[in-house]
């Protein structure tokens, strides 16, 4: 083989080297222009989801706690009738012990009183 023609198939070779690296080349290009460009997309959305997040969460966060005081005061005056009810309760139960003990008292006043009088008769 010739000098020359071992010169053009080098060059050939080389030639079809520098068309498939510049393909190469402009594909991956093409790919990271897409890329950068759906990177962009991404960090649009991301903004106008954190913007919304920012602008809806706080009034929803104020009307939680304006709720959780609306329970808490809901429990607190359940909490205070459900004592007065105890202490009611408890008064209620005195008396009634107060009274049954003086009714029990004079039953017990009477029974031995009429026992004493049928004891004697005899």
């Amino acid at each position: 083989m010739n000098i020359e023609l071992s010169q053009i198939v080098l060059n050939n070779g080389l030639t079809f080297l520098v068309v498939v690296t510049a393909i190469l080349l402009c594909v991956i290009g093409y790919y990271l222009i897409k890329l950068l460009k759906d990177l962009s997309l991404l960090t649009k959305n991301l903004n106008e989801t954190s913007e919304i997040l920012n602008n809806e969460l706080k009034p929803t966060l104020q009307e939680l706690n304006e709720t959780m005081r609306s329970i808490n005061s809901i429990i607190q005056s359940t909490d205070e009738g459900v004592g007065n009810v105890k202490l009611g309760l408890a008064n209620a139960l005195s008396k009634t012990k107060e009274w049954s003990g003086n009714i029990f008292g004079g039953f017990l006043k009477g029974f031995t009183a009429v026992y004493s009088l049928f004891s004697k008769r005899r």
